[in-house]
């Protein structure tokens, strides 16, 4: 069975928000759905069909994918088509890009033991780009200041900056059944900044089990939340606010 990090890159907009629940959803089994299946399956199609375009295709997955079907083959084709054309706008900058695959990006630096894995990142002078495939249909993700993506970009330069000249850090959400291209852009600068100032003192809270509990849209994915008081007692006010107004 995979490792999962305490301080995952995935989590790190709960754990930002909220930091003792990092400890708190460590301890609580993950329940397999449908939806979470689906989104593997397509990712696992995304990889294959990006590592072909590239010379370096494994086997094809598609007869072993559970939710397979044409919607899936089309996304996943838009994904690939889009990162090839990205890889092209790099060699613009450089003439020695590369790109990574599923690729397991280390930000322990500012988090302790905080890593996740990246599903695309091309790495050329001048520009680090990262790109997250969404098969989601439910939530519109967006890129702006996203910290998962910002998480994927610090490992990423924990990694390359020195080898190439990064000095841009672009971010993108491929949201394909919501017609979703989300991009954000960024100076290196400004993410390490981000990093010292913001994600590495509270990582450590997290990390800690410490810090304050708020609530917030944040508490939609929270495997705590039903045994949460403070999200008890949000819901308990709100209710109230609705009876009164009725």
């Amino acid at each position: 069975m995979a490792k999962h990090a305490l301080l995952s890159a995935s989590s790190m907009h709960r754990i930002l928000a909220c930091p003792p629940s990092a400890r708190l959803c460590a301890n609580i089994e993950d329940r397999a759905s449908p939806y979470a299946q689906q989104g593997t399956d397509a990712h696992e199609l995304c990889e294959y069909k990006v590592l072909s375009a590239l010379g370096k295709a494994g086997q094809d997955p598609t007869e072993e994918l559970e939710f397979y079907d044409a919607e899936m083959e089309s996304c996943t084709e838009e994904y690939r088509n889009y990162v090839m054309e990205q890889l092209e706008e790099a060699k613009k900058l450089c003439k020695d890009p590369i790109v990574l695959v599923e690729q397991r990006l280390d930000f322990s630096r500012w988090g302790p033991e905080g890593f996740g894995t990246g599903d695309c990142l091309i790495v050329a002078d001048n520009v680090l780009h990262i790109i997250d495939f969404k098969y989601g249909l439910g939530v519109l993700v967006e890129a702006e200041h996203n910290p998962q993506m910002m998480c994927y970009a610090l490992g990423g330069l924990d990694i390359y900056d020195g080898i190439y000249d990064i000095k841009t850090v672009k971010l993108t959400v491929f949201q394909p059944r919501r017609n979703n291209i989300s991009t954000c852009t960024m100076a290196k600068e400004e993410l390490l900044i981000w990093a010292d100032t913001v994600l590495s003192p509270t990582a450590k809270l997290a990390y800690e089990g410490k810090g304050e509990f708020r609530t917030g849209e944040h508490c939609k994915f929270c495997k705590f939340k039903a045994n949460c008081q403070e999200w008890q007692a949000t819901n308990l006010n709100i209710a109230k606010e609705d009876f009164k107004e009725e």
